[in-house]
């Protein structure tokens, strides 16, 4: 079943189409690939991008979010790079360009989402305490991107390289991940000297 990429802000897109229009923000970039590309560029398939910020270890609901945007950046038919648009008190703003492994992953892993039965809407999700990317596919597939819930039933396929004994490209219920996720996150017990 198809996902429901949900539409990028208007000013996200925007922000991303002008630096790639801009020979100094491309050239800048540390991506290679943007520099030799020999096609036109273009930004695609937008992702909102939520931060874990904290999971309760009690077990309470988790709270993430939105960061900002994440495009593809195709030459052709190919992704060479991302762009993305982050969320700043005057709106939205371009970011960086990035290449590096979590793109080829992130294809991977939408491709895959692409041949599951139930719908979903993809997101991408940051761990920050454990250097993790996840796609996150939420159940509601009419959700406002923005909103940051976490449901018992969504997915979340950790994306490579994902953390030890965390393995990436298999999708995992948020009910089965956050418990991991919680155990992993907490502060290790202070040991007594004697």
């Amino acid at each position: 079943m198809p996902l429901h990429v949900p539409p990028a802000p208007a000013p996200a897109l925007r922000s991303v189409r002008t630096a790639l229009g801009s020979p100094t923000a491309v050239r800048e970039a540390r991506t290679p690939s943007l520099k030799s590309a020999q096609t036109p560029l273009s930004p695609e398939l937008p992702l909102p991008v939520h931060v874990l910020e904290h999971v309760p270890p009690d077990g309470g609901a988790p709270r993430t979010r939105l960061t900002g945007w994440r495009f593809l950046i195709k030459a052709g038919d190919r992704a060479v790079a991302a762009g993305e648009a982050m969320l700043t008190p005057d709106g939205w703003a371009f970011s960086h360009f990035f290449e590096g492994p979590y793109l080829a992953s992130t294809e991977l892993a939408l491709r895959q989402a692409e041949s599951l039965t139930t719908p979903y809407q993809p997101r991408l999700l940051s761990v920050p305490g454990l250097y993790m990317l996840t796609l996150w596919l939420h159940g509601d597939i009419t959700a406002d991107a923005a909103s940051g819930l976490l449901a018992p039933g969504d997915l979340l396929v950790p994306l490579a390289p994902a953390p030890p004994g965390i393995a990436a490209h298999r999708p995992h219920r948020v009910a089965d991940l956050l418990p991991v996720l919680t155990l992993r996150l907490s502060p290790a017990p202070l040991l007594k000297s004697a």
